[in-house]
């Protein structure tokens, strides 16, 4: 049964708004605990839009669960994690003018590159997961470069809808099954919402699905706790 990561992201992005201190996303972690969370998922972006270095270390030092920290395959991002230590680093592909991640990691084109990367944070006892679009190239290059995890995107299917949806979920299904015969852990996240999430949750060895906008959205109305609480007995119905 899948487990519930929570991504504090948009909780950063409201205190940027105003270039002030609050709302502190090390404070709404607690309150993302208490919930349910099963990990606190973090983006600590190149230009530093949202999450902040003081965020990610505060985090490392107060969270009971689990810290996963997204990023981009920098050098600058390498000596940052092998200093913080989180449990897992998520690589996912950054370019300045998105608003959010755009797709999934190309893994395959950049085997060379993400080998190396990969290996250095593995000598560190950091645990690593790739980003990726649903597809079996890049399922197998995420494997032969040594990465622990994967995480498979659901924007395309959290953007579909009916028939196009179920067409995008049985490759999600599909995609969860082979890297799991490859010995791959498969996690899955973005744009999972309320509405679409039983059925990505529903699929047998999904390990964790990483949601935060539409928590955070919800949070406004309910406040954090409650809203993950609810997202998490919604992932618990299957």
């Amino acid at each position: 049964m899948a487990t519930l990561g929570v991504n504090l992201d948009h909780i950063a992005n409201v205190r940027q708004a105003r270039q002030t201190f609050e709302p502190d996303p090390v404070q709404f972690a607690f309150l993302a605990e208490l919930g349910g969370a099963n990990s606190i998922t973090v983006h600590l972006r190149e230009d530093r839009r949202h999450i902040q270095d003081r965020d990610i270390f505060l985090l490392r030092d107060t969270i009971k669960t689990k810290l996963n920290l997204e990023m981009a395959a920098t050098e600058e991002m390498l000596k940052i994690s092998k200093k913080l230590l989180p449990d897992y680093v998520t690589l996912v592909p950054e370019k300045r003018e998105e608003i959010t991640t755009e797709g999934g990691l190309d893994v395959k084109n950049n085997e060379k590159h993400l080998k190396k990367f990969v290996d250095n944070l593995k000598s560190s006892n950091i645990e690593v997961s790739a980003f990726i679009d649903p597809y079996n190239e890049q399922i197998i290059s995420s494997r032969e470069i040594g990465f622990n995890f994967i995480e498979l995107h659901t924007g395309k299917y959290s953007d579909l809808k009916g028939e196009k949806q179920n067409v995008e979920l049985q490759r999600i299904i599909e995609s969860t099954y082979y890297a799991i015969d490859l010995g791959l852990v498969v996690n899955a996240g973005h744009g999972l919402n309320s509405q679409n999430v039983e059925k990505i949750a529903s699929i047998n060895n999904i390990n964790e699905l990483n949601i935060g906008h539409s928590i955070v959205a919800r949070a406004l109305a309910v406040g954090l706790e409650k809203a993950v609480s609810e997202m998490k007995a919604l992932i618990l119905k299957n």
